[in-house]
């Protein structure tokens, strides 16, 4: 069952979707299982090491491997089944998660297997984003995917704010146990929730080296090229100011407070999704595109003049409103790829743009070793501009 291809889709529409609802429930659990056991190992971590590189090292040690799996794994999304990739991948967080929660486990082993959850990660998160064009057709998908971008970052918090709320009441193992049974019921869920589609590729060469060849495909092609890297610049020039508001914060005398501007640079992104996904009409959506994109490097320039922290706070709620660009973009990359291989594609540019982000906090914060605070997130917005620019073909 699809929802009805109309020209303004609503949320009955998607929910009205039985496997949109699964896939729906399967992204909520997981992010939130995965936010509430990163605290928790790491709480643990520094429990057991004093080690603040250590804990802070079983924090993202999940993240560093996406760009491994991406460019090795990625054609799994296309070639195996949804149900069985998917209840394969929760069984797999289920048995990391309880064999860490056991306690005893060298810390290098931990991280390797933390390591190994983040190299299958975006397989799993292509196989979920590869069955929506299918299921929401027209601007469904749109708000299909603005929903899953609001609520993703809904639950992260949650599961945040759920993590500390446990660690209070249980002990980092229990907290852990809690987290693997959340993984346990995703892979019920998408085992007894999800119909059994063939995959649209069956694919005949080994799994990197088929992963290799559709990523040279999707980067060769002029449109499909322009439209990854439409997703990947702005965006991660712009997010690559985050790693400067403790250092920004400090110099206004309150480091603590840099919490404040990443949360309103957060609640930016989520009222850019939901107004751009649900409000805005398909043709003005697509009109609104390189606009927003432009957004998101635009108010980062003020930072030059070293904004007081209401200020700094406004100006990352702007900026990030304008992350809402990606949502026309995906549509136009959906449409540019071809059916066989939209799993991937789709996880190609979210792939990017983790690795995007990753190098441009980076690259930040090493420049924020030589040059004030400010200026670095200015040279971000800068940077964001020149890109939107480079790319406006693509962003029109």
């Amino acid at each position: 069952m699809t929802a009805p291809s109309i020209a303004s889709a609503r949320y009955r529409d998607l929910f009205g979707v039985p496997e949109f609802r699964t896939l729906f429930g399967l992204q909520t659990l997981q992010v939130t299982g995965d936010s509430i056991r990163m605290i928790a190992l790491a709480v643990r971590t520094f429990q057991t090491t004093g080690s603040a590189l250590a804990s802070a090292a079983v924090f993202c040690a999940g993240m560093l491997p996406h760009a491994a799996g991406g460019a090795f794994l990625l054609s799994l999304a296309d070639r195996v089944p949804a149900r069985r990739l998917l209840t394969g991948h929760h069984l797999l967080r289920f048995a990391v998660t309880a064999v860490v929660a056991c306690g005893g486990v060298p810390l290098p082993v931990t991280i390797a297997l933390i390591t190994l959850l983040g190299l299958f990660a975006p397989v799993g998160g292509a196989s979920v984003q590869g069955r929506l064009p299918a299921l929401l057709p027209g601007d469904g998908f749109v708000l299909g995917r603005s929903l899953f971008t609001m609520t993703s970052a809904g639950a992260q918090i949650a599961g945040q704010a759920a993590g500390g709320l446990l660690l209070a009441a249980f002990t980092p193992a229990g907290t852990l146990w809690l987290a693997a049974g959340s993984a346990a019921a995703a892979a019920a869920l998408a085992r007894f929730g999800l119909p059994d589609v063939p995959p649209p590729n069956r694919g005949t060469s080994g799994v990197a080296r088929e992963t290799w060849r559709v990523n040279r495909l999707l980067l060769s092609g002029r449109t499909t090229r322009g439209l990854l890297l439409a997703f990947w610049l702005p965006l991660s020039l712009s997010v690559g100011a985050d790693g400067l508001m403790v250092p920004y914060a400090s110099g206004l005398g309150h480091a603590g407070a840099a919490s404040l501007p990443l949360s309103s640079g957060a609640a930016g992104m989520l009222a850019g999704n939901l107004l751009i996904g649900r409000w805005v009409r398909p043709a003005l959506r697509d009109r609104l595109m390189l606009p927003l994109a432009l957004l998101t490097g635009a108010p980062l320039l003020l930072f030059a003049f070293h904004p007081a922290l209401p200020v700094a706070c406004a100006l990352l709620f702007a900026a990030d409103l304008g992350l809402g660009y990606d949502l026309p973009l995906q549509r136009r990359l959906v449409d540019a790829a071809p059916e066989t291989v939209r799993g991937q594609a789709i996880g190609l540019a979210s792939t990017g743009i983790m690795t995007g982000q990753a190098a441009a906090i980076g690259g930040a914060g090493a420049l924020g070793d030589f040059l004030p605070a400010p200026q670095v997130i200015a040279l971000c917005g800068a940077a964001s501009l020149l890109s939107c620019l480079a790319l406006a073909r693509h962003l029109r």
